[in-house]
């Protein structure tokens, strides 16, 4: 199959249908002027020959009449003619010629005229004398050995052709500027199904499984998305499934990793009894458990989320919930409140919010070397809750995807499992916010949740 040149490749839909339009508006038009000219332009020349044969056959008459009252004197007959818009009359009388105009003589006439006049048939040329166009109009004079013929200018008809050029020429381009906009039209409505399967499949990959599309309006649509609808609800019901299986085994695992925490909470109480060779194995196994402990937690908050768990939506007052959730994490106070912030209650999700801020301070704590401060800010319209840390930052290439599900920075040594800063997108989210990492100048990176002061849609 025969490829389109790279400079075609590289135009949009819309820009290809426009200039289709544009080249299809251009053709019709060349086409249309075209025919309108050559009959337009006949039609001119048609009726200026009729009028000079008519006109040129009177003067003729004329010319017989004083002819048969005067004898062969023709330059005496010629005085007073042309009488119409011929510039000049001729005649041929027992081959001697005379002229009305001497600039204007026997040489301008075709040879191939004279023949035709002589053997008694009416005939026209147009002949050019310089840079001027002349009609010339020949017959026989009846009953005479005799040859008239009358030159009349073009001028007018080289006008109206002119002027039917210009015309032809101004509507041509404004024929291709309107093919240009009904292109552009065109595009705009035919593509305009295109632009809502794009919104609807940026809101799928946002994780929004509920959009649909309608393609009732246009039959040519139904296929399309009737698929594009069966493959979202298919998607829709294995999320679903996937997110009750993991809520499934998340809830079955904890029944016995609450009796294990527990348990081992009692040897942990009585680790002076142990015996030294035991104490270091114990150590071990009480950070995977609460390791464990974390990453069930962890499956359970995404499983959640994937199901559609509903927020929950009650007046907090934010600075106390992040003061709290902040200092409880790390285990000293690391939270300051700015200027404005401190009385500001919102509707939100406690447990979603809670939990969001002590991920970031957890993350901080155990990949960013310390979290060196939170910051509750109210800027404008917005909450601004900022959490930074000690460590290296975060790599440029890892920004786009370290809130992506297992993702972890790169030589990342700790014990986690790459869901916590998942959970803080979907909650932030949520909740109308957005989450955002850089790094700080001084060093370390630097996490910013703006929550909208307004409730959520």
């Amino acid at each position: 199959m025969r490829r389109p040149a790279r400079w075609v490749g590289r135009w949009g839909m819309r820009r290809r249908v426009t200039v289709g339009f544009a080249l299809l508006s251009l053709i019709l038009s060349l086409v249309l002027s075209s025919l309108a000219w050559v009959i337009v332009t006949r039609a001119v020349v048609r009726e200026a020959r009729a009028t000079a044969l008519a006109a040129t056959s009177v003067d003729a008459g004329q010319l017989e009449a004083r002819m048969a009252a005067q004898g062969t004197a023709a330059a005496v007959s010629l005085e007073d003619l042309p009488r119409t818009q011929a510039v000049a009359a001729l005649a041929n009388v027992a081959d001697r010629w005379y002229a009305s105009a001497p600039t204007l003589g026997p040489s301008v006439l075709p040879d191939e005229l004279r023949r035709a006049v002589r053997d008694q048939h009416v005939a026209t040329q147009r002949v050019a004398v310089g840079d001027t166009l002349y009609l010339v109009v020949g017959m026989p004079v009846p009953g005479r050995d005799a040859s008239f013929f009358e030159v009349y200018p073009m001028a007018g008809a080289s006008q109206a052709s002119r002027s039917l050029s210009a015309g032809l020429a101004a509507a041509t381009v404004v024929t291709v500027l309107l093919g240009v906009g009904l292109g552009r039209l065109a595009s705009r409505v035919a593509l305009r199904p295109l632009g809502r399967l794009n919104e609807a499949a940026a809101a799928v990959a946002a994780g929004r499984l509920g959009v649909r599309l309608d393609g009732e309006d246009d039959p040519d649509l139904v296929p399309i998305t009737d698929s594009f609808n069966a493959t979202v609800a298919d998607l829709d019901r294995r999320v679903v499934a996937d997110a009750r299986f993991a809520t499934d085994v998340s809830h079955e695992l904890r029944t016995p990793l609450t009796t294990m925490l527990n348990s081992m909470q009692v040897i942990l109480n009585r680790e002076d009894r142990l015996p030294d060779d035991l104490r270091e194995p114990v150590s071990l196994l009480s950070d995977e458990l609460a390791r464990f402990r974390h990453l069930v937690t962890d499956l359970l908050e995404i499983a959640r989320h994937e199901a559609g768990d509903q927020l929950v939506l009650e007046p907090v007052r934010v600075a106390d919930l992040v003061r709290r959730a902040a200092d409880g994490e790390a285990g000293r106070s690391v939270t300051e409140v700015g200027p404005g912030a401190a009385e500001v209650v919102l509707d939100l999700d406690k447990r979603r919010l809670e939990r969001v801020v002590a991920n970031l301070v957890r993350n901080a704590e155990g990949h960013g070397g310390g979290c060196t401060g939170v910051r509750v800010l109210r800027e404008e319209a917005l909450l601004r809750v900022v959490v930074e840390d000690d460590g290296p930052g975060v790599d440029p290439e890892q920004v786009d995807r370290i809130f992506d599900r297992f993702a972890r920075g790169r030589g990342t040594t700790s014990s986690g499992v790459g869901l916590g800063l998942a959970i803080v997108q979907r909650h932030v989210a949520l909740h109308g916010g957005t989450v955002e990492v850089a790094v700080r100048p001084e060093g370390g990176a630097r996490f910013v949740v703006e929550l909208p002061l307004a409730p959520p849609h």
